[in-house]
């Protein structure tokens, strides 16, 4: 009888859509606190979820973009090719994980690889500020001081989570690809110009 009760209210079919909204929400921001201040904690690894990572995702693609405004080509990354990159990277990643032995399951590893992209997203942003101003050699320390704090945070913050789910002669080999993969993504945003 008291499981019956439990289930019930614990059941989202009678839940409004904004106490839905809201709860997920608050979800995503408990996950943007544990990477913005990484400790050891398995909370980001048990309560997965895919929002957070699309959100991020889709904002520094959007940001990336760069418009053409006579519709030539500028060379530059389109929405497609930075969403392809972030989320065929994490995947990558995550059946490397996997194929050394990793006790991570995939969804868990795409969740803490989209969530760690938040450093890189605010590096974007603040980058996006800069390059308002008048460009030169000081506009570009900037951005590489900027962009270089914010990878070391990502890659810091996804080994927090991701180095005890591998086994101790192998962490090496799996945290090189999570390496790679924030570098490339660091490289976009360094060298971006509208």
């Amino acid at each position: 009888m008291k499981s019956r009760i439990r289930e019930r209210d614990s059941s989202t079919l009678n839940e409004s859509v904004q106490n839905t909204i809201m709860r997920d929400l608050k979800a995503v921001g408990k996950k943007f606190m544990h990477v913005l201040y990484p400790r050891k904690s398995n909370t980001l690894l048990r309560d997965w979820d895919l929002w957070g990572p699309l959100i991020l995702c889709v904002t520094l693609a959007l940001m990336l973009q760069r418009s053409s405004l006579d519709g030539e080509e500028d060379g530059g990354p389109q929405f497609a090719e930075v969403f392809v990159i972030v989320w065929f990277g994490a995947v990558i990643i995550t059946l490397n994980s996997k194929l050394l032995g990793g006790n991570i399951s995939f969804f868990q590893s795409l969740c803490v690889l989209g969530y760690c992209i938040l450093p890189l997203t605010v590096a974007m942003v603040i980058c996006r500020l800069v390059l308002l101003t008048e460009p030169g050699p000081v506009n570009f320390m900037i951005r590489l001081f900027v962009v270089t704090l914010m990878f070391a945070w990502s890659v810091v913050a996804s080994t927090a989570f991701l180095a005890d789910s591998q086994p101790p002669n192998r962490k090496a080999l799996a945290v090189y690809p999570v390496f790679l993969f924030y570098f490339v993504i660091s490289w976009m945003i360094l060298t971006f110009i509208p």
